[in-house]
């Protein structure tokens, strides 16, 4: 009986694990945010720079909230928050933490950009900022995504002679084997040209002397029997 009703059930929990992966797969392809492949930005102090970030939610959204967080070691700090209304409106401020920042954010053409960019950059400002997001639309649920900004005195000019050396190299052996490689073809023609000819001449040559000789097989005028 216990072996009967186990096999009665284990297509109802089939069904709840079935269900149960309905449920977590939109939550896993929804909200997502997105500051970038780079996860370390340089900058140079008293310059600009763009500290950006994208989302995007299959479910579409309505009054979503995002903000902008910096720290670092000792501050913690909200620079900026706002709403964006829904798909067709463009981000709004609420809270600006800072004089220097500036919402560059928009949803035309689906970008749905909230990236903001920092002038005047201050060593001070090194540390994390990270981008969050939470979208009432999908039950209030929250994503962020985190990049580090290093502010410098300069930035390090990086040192290609070694690249292109290396680049160098590999061209002129590619270059080298395409030369070979046409020679070679070159080379081929020609011989197959020349025995081409001298085949020619072999056959022009044995007909000549056929002929010369009245050899059979020669193109020579046979003679008319001689009348007795």
């Amino acid at each position: 009986m216990s072996r009967a009703g186990d096999q009665g059930k284990a297509p109802e929990r089939w069904l709840g694990f079935g269900l149960l992966g309905l449920f977590l797969l939109p939550m896993c392809l929804s909200l997502e945010v997105s500051v970038g492949k780079a996860t370390t930005i340089y900058a140079v102090n008293g310059s600009a720079i763009l500290l950006p970030c994208t989302f995007s939610s299959c479910f579409g959204f309505e009054n979503l909230y995002f903000r902008w967080n910096y720290n670092n070691t000792d501050v913690y700090r909200i620079l900026i928050d706002g709403i964006v209304k829904n798909e067709k409106s463009d981000p709004k401020v609420r809270v600006k933490e800072d004089d220097r920042i500036t919402l560059e954010g928009s949803t035309k053409e689906k970008m749905n950009n909230i990236s903001i960019q920092l002038r005047d950059l201050e060593f001070s400002d090194t540390g994390k900022y990270t981008c969050y997001v939470r979208n009432p639309k999908e039950k209030d649920l929250a994503n962020s995504a985190t990049i580090f900004l290093q502010v410098v005195d300069k930035l390090e000019e990086v040192d290609n002679t070694v690249t292109l050396i290396i680049l160098a190299v590999v061209g002129g052996v590619i270059g080298l084997l395409v030369c070979i490689l046409l020679l070679k073809k070159f080379i081929t023609f020609i011989l197959k040209k020349t025995r081409e000819k001298k085949k020619e001449c072999l056959v022009s040559s044995s007909g000549n002397d056929n002929t010369e000789n009245g050899l059979p097989g020669s193109k020579a005028e046979e003679k008319p029997p001689t009348k007795v």
